[in-house]
């Protein structure tokens, strides 16, 4: 077996080559007797700004561990988890899978489907990687917009073009499966033991790319510029999608995971009948500082020695019962148009593998539910094109983003408005472009969230709007099987399904569907 010790600390500069030094200490025994020694988890403890360490958890063997763990009273040092074996079961009837959407959930629901044998289908609205970036690029650069090939729409989802964060609360058996997987395409080794672990979205693309690869030589039929645009429903059964409306695939499973932009796919789904129901998210705005303020606040003098910081804030509106909180914040990076649909505007944030952009930035968003919009189950969806809509009208109509300095916001002064932002940023009211409930609500978290980081409210502080993104709008409902509710065949996964909330929870789905179509089809066939 293995043993595993937690909370190691090293004051900075971290000298990782004395921790095995460090672990025999404070276990008394000889570091000769420590074998296979490996750090397995790397975070930073920055709640003393005096005394800012790096924690670490490590994992080795030596002799007589039994002896050891009793002499342990500190309940620091344990044996290591066994991590379940992962068997992909292999179908053994001719199947085919038609898989919706290249974002997380997609990509890795292909996977799994190739893996046990199943003939796989996947296709993407938007086009390949490569072409992608360029599309994106020039439309950042000119402010022509492509409805095809977007931030949203596009090989590798939403969040090829964001700060490819792979964090998650879930404590999921496959959570390592996924991080080896990235790795083998090109993510960075350091994913599989930071406690934050992120790729970047310059290295993300490189990681997409081999993953697609990868796709290709199990047999998946990868297809681009395809849109799901109705479903071929035969005997109560889903049996195929349509294409770009003009061509039926027959299929025994559909695997929707369309990623949380696509609304003409729910329009769809609600004309075929398909249940939905409405869910809540947030709606808000990003706000931009500079990254060495932010390095300076969380990591006072040792700011120097530390990769970018990133903060993590909340406050309950006790007027409204609402939580504002920060969200997908992106450390080094900058604010990006995420725009989706002509008419409309949204922002985002990304950062790149290295964080070394002049600003760090972060979504501060209040929630939303369906008493907002009247309860309908497509409501939350036009509750989101509405205050896009305002927010393109208010900055000019021409894909520039609307800001305000955050002095101005909260009624405290003014200041510069100069934001990362691409094509531009508009100095405007924000109360033009937000809930009454929101911006107020805004207004009053923003001084809670000064006391909690000092400095944080400040004239060197833009905010971009608007953030309406932050999760569906609504929920493809499912059962325990994991097919929908109303159509069986039809199972939705992922993000854009409701079921997700970014890349690494996104990605669990799609194994988990993936599972769950091959259970179904192993069950139909013992039963034929």
């Amino acid at each position: 077996m293995a043993l595993v010790l937690r909370d190691l600390t090293l004051d900075l500069p971290a000298d990782e080559q004395q921790l095995p030094v460090l672990a025999a200490r404070q276990l008394g025994i000889d570091v000769v007797k420590l074998q296979a020694f490996k750090i397995v988890r790397r975070s930073v403890d920055a709640r003393k700004k005096s005394r800012v360490v790096k924690v670490y958890t490590v994992e080795f063997c030596c002799e007589d561990e039994e002896a050891l763990l009793r002499r342990q009273t500190s309940g620091r040092l344990e044996k290591r988890p066994d991590c379940p074996e992962v068997v992909v079961p292999r179908v053994s009837t001719g199947q085919h899978a038609l898989v919706i959407g290249m974002g997380p959930a997609g990509l890795f629901a292909a996977m799994r489907l190739a893996e046990s044998g199943v003939q796989v289908t996947l296709v993407e609205r938007g086009r390949p990687l490569e072409q992608r970036v360029k599309d994106v690029e020039n439309f950042w650069a000119t402010g022509v917009f492509d409805a095809v090939s977007n931030v949203q729409f596009g090989e590798g989802g939403a969040g090829t073009f964001s700060d490819g964060k792979l964090t998650t609360r879930l404590n999921h058996p496959q959570r390592q499966l996924v991080l080896e997987t990235l790795v083998a395409c090109g993510a960075p080794q350091e994913i599989l033991v930071e406690a934050r672990p992120h790729v970047g979205s310059d290295r993300l693309r490189k990681v997409v790319v081999n993953f697609r690869k990868y796709l290709a030589g199990l047999g998946v039929d990868v297809r681009f510029e395809t849109c799901l645009t109705g479903l071929d429903i035969r005997q109560g059964r889903v049996a195929g999608g349509i294409l770009n409306d003009c061509q039926t695939l027959p299929c025994n499973s559909l695997v929707l995971a369309p990623g949380h932009s696509a609304r003409d796919t729910y329009l769809m789904l609600d004309r075929s009948g398909v249940q939905l129901e409405a869910k809540s998210f947030a709606v808000g705005l990003r706000v931009e500082h500079p990254t060495e303020l932010i390095n300076l606040i969380q990591y006072g003098q040792f700011a120097a020695q530390l990769p970018a910081a990133d903060y993590a804030l909340r406050y309950n509106d006790e007027e409204t019962g609402r939580g504002v909180y920060s969200f997908c914040m992106c450390p080094g990076g900058e604010v990006i148009n995420a725009a989706s649909e002509p008419g409309g505007l949204v922002v985002n944030g990304m950062s790149r593998m290295a964080r070394a952009g002049r600003y760090s930035n972060s979504a501060l968003v209040v929630t939303v539910g369906p008493k907002d919009w009247g309860g309908s189950k497509l409501g939350g969806m036009h509750f989101q094109q509405h205050w896009e809509r305002r927010a393109y009208v208010a900055a000019g109509s021409d894909f520039r983003a609307p800001a305000q300095n955050m002095m101005a916001f909260i009624g405290r002064g003014r200041g510069p408005v100069v934001s990362s932002c691409r094509p531009g940023v508009v100095a405007t009211e924000l109360r033009e472009v937000l809930p009454d409930f929101v911006y107020h609500g805004l207004q009053r978290a923003l001084p809670q969230f000064g006391r909690k980081m000092r400095g944080f409210v400040t004239g060197e502080a833009v905010l971009i709007g608007v953030e309406t993104r932050t999760s569906a709008p609504l929920r493809i409902t499912r059962g325990e099987s994991g097919e929908s509710v109303s159509h069986p065949g039809l199972f939705p996964a992922g993000e854009g399904a409701g079921y997700a909330g970014g890349i690494m929870s996104a990605a669990l789905d799609g194994l988990r569907a993936a599972d769950q179509v091959v259970r179904t089809a192993t069950g139909r066939s013992q039963t034929q």
